[in-house]
């Protein structure tokens, strides 16, 4: 049954100093949508979003909201200043206290912390805490991932899942969109087209509109060619009623060229490729015994490590867990406490950092680029016009003098990417890359790394972008100890959950706890305590994923919290502890495995 709208717009038109960014858009969100909005950097996915809450107007058209709805945004970057504490912030717009402590608990934020003391992550937590706490009928999500680690990504998709109202989300995490959205919306050459199919579907669906495009211009191509030959032969004679006929040729060749423009915008993407140095040497780096502690806090732990040429190697983990301080180790940006780094020093590195600190607001993209003067740059040993280079990263000739305070996000990223992708390199390290960067550019992101022949570290918690890249994975298992794993994260996943699931057909006809057996000889110099708990976390492992799929196949129904109020809080509440229950099985799986492994060193 089709869901009454509660959100329309209706032929909106918005034109920044005298540019059209939108044009006749028409948008329908109903509850119980989860609608991917898709669109290129700078296409106006947020400035829609905008339009959406009421925070612009559009020039013309109509924006109807059913009467007694609320909408709540979370912009890209929120701001949580003028606040005392998290819990005062969540609180502002009228969202009732206790809820708001229960989504802050949820979300992993100390109500009563000073936002000024908040990582990129805390604050991104704490805008998702509230706008959850507000219970709105529309929930506006702009970039919601940015600064998430995996296991809170996961939260995010669980509590969307969950959510009865409308939803319109802007991401460029392929995973989530794909998991949580129910239908996708695509802002296209200042106009909005919908697909009744989620993010999934999009590459298929936007190949066949493409294709489309290219058809009907091919054909207008034709018409244009015989309209031609006719007026070579002359209206003069019959200019009266020809004018008609006149006035359409001159509407074909303006939609003509407007389609020409579009097809050409949507084909040009961002030129990404990075050239191997001239290095030949096989080790890169190696580790003996590195440790590294911040106050009682480990990083590091005893790390012996080898990094090799052509090593793919993505560092992944929870926010906080020491993924980029490892990195800064590596490299000899910070000392270790103890234990040593043998690196090559032949080999040239070059590491992007994800807090883009090689960027000056102050100065232009042609300074930024080119910050020797002149108007080329060296581009992997050879000769480039700044114009050309910025092209190839889809800034246009007048952005060059505009200054990189005024680039967005996405704009920062790629600009970023260009000067780092310049030089000729050895050794690749790049930290959380795909933050804002559009769907399109992640692809040919992708591709050049793919074609990269050195040397890769990825910190990522994009997990199709590391399936996609990554050929080992380096994954903490706490206490600031770490292991290499084969493959990206799926792997790293389904090797975590086949290591706790007990193996054979008697563990497929058993799923209870066992009791306890003498310690084999394998654990025998764990405690009996521990061989308990390692066979009851086995055991649990499978039974409580499987309780969890059940009860997210029953939370998934949009119908259920209105038909049933009382049982989708009990789902709710069971999914919660179902979920705090796997995760510390999970825990203590890997603590007890982990003690095995240094007892038997």
């Amino acid at each position: 049954m089709t869901q009454l709208p509660i959100l329309r717009l209706t032929d909106v038109d918005l034109s920044f100093g005298g540019k059209p960014l939108f044009s006749r858009v028409n948008v329908i969100l109903a509850r119980g949508e989860r609608a991917a909005l898709v669109g290129r950097n700078g296409a106006g996915k947020s400035t829609l979003m905008r339009i959406m809450t009421g925070q612009i107007e559009p020039d013309t058209g109509d924006v109807w909201r059913q009467p007694g709805v609320e909408t709540t945004s979370i912009a890209q970057e929120p701001d949580l200043s003028g606040f005392q504490s998290v819990l005062e912030f969540c609180v502002a717009r009228g969202a009732e206290p206790w809820r708001a402590e229960a989504e802050l608990a949820e979300f992993g934020v100390d109500p009563a912390a000073d936002p000024v003391t908040l990582s990129g992550g805390q604050t991104r937590r704490a805008a998702l805490a509230r706008a959850f706490a507000e219970d709105p009928d529309i929930l506006l999500l702009d970039e919601p991932t940015n600064h998430l680690d995996i296991t809170m990504i996961e939260t995010l998709e669980q509590r969307l899942l969950q959510f009865t109202g409308a939803a319109l989300l802007v991401s460029h995490d392929r995973c989530f969109m794909e998991t949580v959205t129910t239908n996708t919306l695509w802002l296209r050459d200042g106009a909005v087209i919908k697909s009744a199919k989620g993010y999934a579907d999009f590459e298929r669906w936007a190949e066949e509109i493409e294709q489309a495009d290219e058809r009907q211009l091919a054909k207008m191509k034709t018409q244009l060619k015989a309209e031609r030959h006719w007026l070579a032969r002359g209206v003069t004679g019959r200019r009266k009623r020809n004018m008609g006929r006149l006035a359409r040729l001159k509407d074909m060749r303006a939609e003509h060229a407007r389609r020409q423009s579009a097809l050409a915008t949507a084909q040009n993407t961002a030129d990404l490729s990075v050239q191997t140095g001239s290095s030949q040497s096989r080790k890169v780096l190696e580790t003996f015994g590195l440790c590294k502690a911040f106050g009682t806090t480990p990083i590091v732990q005893d790390l012996d490590f080898r990094v090799l040429r052509g090593d793919r190697i993505g560092l992944v983990g929870p926010n906080g867990v020491g993924k980029t301080s490892l990195i800064r180790l590596l490299f000899g940006e910070i000392e270790a406490d103890s234990g040593r780094v043998k690196r090559n020093t032949t080999q040239t590195v070059t590491y992007l950092d994800q807090t883009r600190a090689r960027l000056t607001d102050t100065e232009t993209l042609w300074e930024a680029l080119a910050p020797n003067g002149g108007d080329s740059l060296t581009v992997q040993g050879q000769s480039r016009h700044v114009a050309a280079y910025a092209k190839d990263f889809l800034f246009m000739p007048e952005q060059l003098r505009q200054p990189v305070a005024a680039l967005s996000g996405g704009e920062r990223n790629r600009l970023t990417l260009a000067i780092a992708l310049a030089q000729a390199t050895d050794v690749l390290v790049l930290d959380e890359p795909t933050n804002d960067l559009d769907i399109q550019t992640l692809d040919l992101l992708e591709d050049m790394l793919l074609n990269f022949s050195g040397t890769l570290l990825l910190v990522s918690h994009d997990r199709a972008f590391l399936d996609a890249t990554v050929t080992s994975c380096l994954v903490p298992l706490g206490d600031g100890k770490w292991v290499r794993t084969a493959g990206g994260w799926s792997d790293v996943r389904m090797q975590i959950q086949a290591s706790a699931r007990p193996s054979g057909s008697g563990a497929a006809r058993e799923n209870k706890p066992k009791a306890p057996k003498r310690p084999s000889r394998s654990a025998s110099k764990l405690s009996y305590k521990d061989v308990h708990r390692l066979q009851q976390a086995e055991a649990e492992i499978p039974e409580l994923e499987a309780k969890i799929n059940t009860l997210q196949t029953a939370l998934a129904d949009a119908t259920l919290y209105q038909r049933d109020k009382a049982a989708f809080d009990r789902l709710s509440q069971d999914l919660q502890k179902a979920r705090e229950q796997l995760s510390q099985a999970e825990e203590d799986w890997l603590e007890i495995e982990e003690k095995r492994a240094a007892l038997e060193a």
